[in-house]
């Protein structure tokens, strides 16, 4: 390089002359040749070259492919290099595709670095394609065709060129969804690994790394023909295992085939509970039973505790009409009062079967923690009602059955006398 800035000396002593020419009123010497062959002079020797700057984007061709090192000309006089690191980071698959001649992308990670080689990045420079084209995607509301390359326990990891997309459970498709059964993130989405889908960009934000994707918003269902097809296809009684998408007040949505439906509060259990978070939560995986649809509404009625045993109606089959239980008053009400018997049931003493006499109130004849002596009424399975007398307690008009009852006992039989009998 010694020569070139002899060169350089060189012109520079001509143009100090022309300037002292200039000085003295007399013509500069050949200075308009004089710029051309320094012009010529430096392209000549490469410092006209437009060098690479850090962390712009280039297009470059492969000149070599070597274990663990690829030679990229970027149009400088030396090639680039892509090493260590940023070797290693190239996709296998990626790497597959790479040839000599190729041309290819790069980022400039360092003009000259301590031994004066410049080195470049084939990942980072498929990053940056990657945002740049999700920018683009999001912009012009256009979809997308990728592969499932991995999830999580929200939901599934998709790749757009060298960025990694996430798709939420909730922006998955829901036929995609409701054909995932399975408690554990990897038993819904691993099955999925390597099957195509289709997405929008409907969130971009390169500073933090996130790049969100929905299938939904790009799936030609819709959640309303999907409901419509599942209430075209089921009836009253069918059975399904869906999934709890939703707690409210007043009940829990169960997915089923890709439609939600309700399971009204009453209906989650045959215990009394007064929020469906109490036995249920999101995500979980449930048997329902169809009890009614409103295909003009478009509404589903589903029922979770008619698929379970019913406890009340177990319990109740040891009673019988006109058998005498013990029970112990919890609830005094205007119309009644109520006691619960010896396996948790309640029953209810109607007002008109608490006294022969007439009474305004049951707190008249009873208040609450009472144990006294009832003669079954009423059984009401389908209601899960118990109706129960004080009064008749003693009536002639169960003589017959107390006494029989009275000798199934003392004949040795398994039943507990009836109290009073």
């Amino acid at each position: 390089m010694g020569y070139i800035f002899q060169a350089i000396g060189v012109q520079k002593d001509r143009m100090d002359q022309n300037e002292a020419n200039l000085e003295q009123g007399a013509m500069p010497e050949n200075n308009q040749n004089d710029n051309h062959n320094m012009a010529s002079l430096l392209e000549s020797e490469g410092l006209g070259i437009d060098f690479p700057r850090q962390g712009e984007i280039r297009q470059g061709t492969i000149a070599s492919i070597t274990p663990g090192q690829i030679l990229v000309s970027v149009g400088t006089k030396s090639e680039g290099v892509i090493s260590g690191r940023e070797f290693e980071q190239i996709p296998a698959d990626e790497m597959a595709k790479l040839t000599v001649g190729m041309e290819i992308p790069v980022y400039v990670i360092n003009p000259e670095d301590s031994n004066g080689n410049l080195v470049l990045s084939y990942t980072r420079a498929l990053e940056d394609a990657g945002w740049q084209q999700a920018e683009a995607l999001k912009e012009s509301k256009s979809a997308f065709k990728s592969t499932i390359v991995g999830y999580n326990k929200g939901g599934l990891i998709v790749p757009l060129g060298g960025v990694r997309g996430f798709v939420p459970a909730s922006q998955i498709s829901l036929s995609r969804r409701s054909g995932a059964p399975g408690e554990s993130p990897e038993q819904r989405w691993s099955k999925m690994i390597g099957e195509e889908i289709t997405v929008h960009v409907i969130e971009v934000d390169r500073e933090r790394r996130r790049l969100i994707l929905s299938e939904r918003a790009s799936s030609s269902e819709s959640r309303e023909s999907l409901k419509e097809k599942v209430i075209a296809d089921i009836n009253e009684g069918d059975e399904f295992v869906g999934r709890v998408t939703s707690l409210a007040d007043f009940g829990a949505f169960v997915n089923i085939g890709g439609a939600d439906g309700l399971v009204h509060l009453s209906e989650i259990s045959w215990d009394r509970i007064q929020h469906p978070s109490e036995v249920l939560k999101v995500g979980q995986e449930v048997k329902v039973r169809v009890i009614n649809i409103d295909r003009e509404k478009k509404r589903i009625g589903l029922s979770i505790r008619q698929l379970q045993g019913d406890p009340w109606s177990e319990k109740a089959a040891g009673y019988k009409v006109g058998q005498l239980v013990e029970g112990t008053i919890t609830r005094l009400t205007k119309f009644g009062a109520f006691a619960r018997l010896s396996d948790d049931i309640e029953g209810l003493i109607h007002i008109s079967e608490i006294s022969e006499k007439r009474i305004e109130h049951p707190k008249e004849v009873l208040k609450e923690g009472d144990t006294v002596t009832l003669r079954v009424l009423k059984i009401d399975p389908a209601n899960h009602r118990i109706g129960l007398s004080l009064r008749r307690v003693d009536s002639m008009a169960y003589a017959d059955m107390d006494w029989k009852d009275l000798e199934q006992y003392l004949d040795g039989g398994s039943a507990e006398p009836d109290a009073n009998a």
